[in-house]
């Protein structure tokens, strides 16, 4: 059988295109099909490891997670991770292809056009529905030639599309009509529907100008979501920290942790950090100076595409200054990934793997040096915690499980000998990984995922409180529903979309 294919494009990036289709995954699961979600190319910098050890967009992975099947490769074929410099490494069906320039990728995209259709392919033949999303905008008119991830997909699947247009950023109606103006007659043809998404305020107000629109362009208005306060899916990309610096306030609740994130560029897996919004008494904010910082609780540095540009930020910034007196002052700091090598005194990338190369001072917290190499390691994982330092002591042996995506091979400075943090196991073996400092409030792994672990989570919490002189979590503390945040998502989006319109758009 070859699945029946729906498509999900919009008016531009960030419109919540992904958030659409991981509702609608989960719905047409609910409904008994077998469902599989898929986007051609995905430019992101929060990728996800699949359990073959492939990488791919996290966004597609958190898709599958709604479907209920494992992410593979084909979901997401292209993934382009910028590094700087107008440079991306590309990575197809899971594997570094190779480090490109914008010009270069252009010339190369219609090389990969065959992979794209094999792996679309290979999901119709496995499952009943494949619900495709875009990517930006089919209206890029400059850019129509060569593109991948649109119109051409929708075609190569004869798929239904819905257009999607988010409201909340404003110019909602001419941004619909306008996309729609721009494209072929053929691809008019194409799409089924408008969706306006992330709308606040009364639905009444949209009345007339909903039906100025089906008017204008003979299209229906197949639903208005309103914007959902209850679930946090991953973000795909850093656009969303935009929103995230406008909703953080500076009123600190009594018995609040304030957790702070420097917003580094070419951020990486800023997801990593997502599980704290679920807790009641903690608050993360992100950062981009000296000033901003303060004085937080504790200090969470992210991964980074390229971590020898995050510590000339973190320098240029000031952030690197304040960071280390705050930690010498005692206030935790923790790295993951890219953040972990920052930890350490050095960061060198001999071969320009990612970007011009050379080699950076890090923060000096951790007695170690990494040396980036050509070959990546991807690969999910787990364990528990072997570190026994100081306030480390109160959650070792805890179990973690994640996933690791990293170039870089950190190892200890000549004659120092820091502690492990966790003893890992995936399939190649068990190995030791991270570091800590002997009074465990200065740690980092190269374990994405870890505050995923909600045991370890809310018992690293806790020794944070103990630390601060703060209540313990309750055992309630979790904010929201226990739920199955897709579940909630469906409910939503079955309330507010004309789902008897867009079966039939499936036939």
């Amino acid at each position: 059988m070859t699945a029946r294919t729906l498509m999900v494009q919009g008016t531009a990036s960030s419109v919540g295109k992904s958030f659409l289709v991981a509702g609608l995954c989960r719905i047409f699961r609910q409904d008994g099909l077998r469902v599989a979600p898929f986007k051609s190319q995905n430019m992101a910098l929060n990728a996800a490891v699949t359990p073959a050890g492939g990488e791919i967009g996290r966004a597609q992975a958190v898709q599958a997670a709604a479907a209920g099947i494992s992410p593979h490769v084909d979901m997401n074929p292209i993934l382009l991770k910028p590094e700087g410099q107008a440079r991306t490494q590309v990575i197809v069906l899971g594997h570094v292809y190779g480090t490109l320039s914008a010009a270069e990728y252009e010339a190369h995209k219609l090389q990969l056009w065959p992979l794209v259709c094999d792996a679309l392919a290979r999901l119709r033949a496995q499952y009943d529905v494949v619900l495709i999303e875009g990517a930006g905008s089919p209206a890029e008119i400059n850019l129509k030639a060569c593109e991948i991830a649109n119109m051409r997909v929708a075609d190569a699947a004869d798929a239904p599309v819905l257009l999607v247009g988010d409201i909340d950023r404003g110019g909602v109606f001419a941004a619909l009509a306008g996309t729609l103006l721009l494209l072929d007659p053929d691809e008019q043809a194409r799409i089924t529907g408008f969706i306006i998404n992330k709308f606040r305020g009364d639905p009444a107000l949209l009345g007339d100008g909903l039906r100025q629109l089906e008017q204008l362009t003979n299209k229906p208005v197949l639903g208005t979501v309103p914007f959902l306060t209850d679930v946090h899916l991953p973000e795909e990309d850093s656009v969303a920290l935009e929103d995230r610096h406008h909703q953080t306030s500076t009123f600190l609740a009594p018995d609040t942790l304030d957790l702070a994130i420097p917003e580094i560029p070419y951020i990486a897996n800023m997801d990593d950090f997502d599980p704290f919004e679920s807790e009641a008494g903690v608050r993360i904010r992100y950062v981009r100076t000296a000033q901003a910082l303060g004085q937080p609780h504790a200090i969470l540095l992210p991964g980074a595409k390229n971590t020898l540009a995050a510590l000339d930020f973190l320098d240029a910034s000031g952030l690197a200054p304040r960071i280390v007196q705050l930690a010498h002052a005692g206030t935790p700091v923790v790295g993951l990934c890219g953040g972990y090598q920052m930890l350490g005194h050095w960061v060198a990338d001999p071969y320009g793997i990612e970007g011009e190369g050379g080699i950076r001072s890090g923060l000096r917290l951790l007695p170690v040096g990494t040396t980036l190499q050509p070959e990546k390691v991807v690969r999910q994982t787990q364990g528990r915690v072997v570190a026994t330092n100081g306030i480390l002591s109160a959650i070792t042996g805890y179990r973690v499980e994640g996933y690791e995506i990293h170039v870089g091979r950190t190892a200890p400075l000549d004659g120092a000998d820091p502690s492990p943090l966790l003893d890992l196991l995936d399939t190649t073996g068990s190995h030791l990984d991270g570091a800590c400092d002997v009074t465990g409030r200065i740690f980092g792994t190269y374990l994405h995922g870890l505050f995923g672990s909600t045991a370890f989570r809310r018992a690293w919490l806790d020794t944070l409180r103990a630390l601060y002189a703060l209540p313990p979590t309750s055992p309630t503390g979790i904010m929201g529903s226990s739920v199955d945040p897709f579940d909630l998502l469906a409910e939503h989006l079955r309330r507010h979309l004309q789902m008897d319109k867009i079966y039939a758009a499936l036939g």
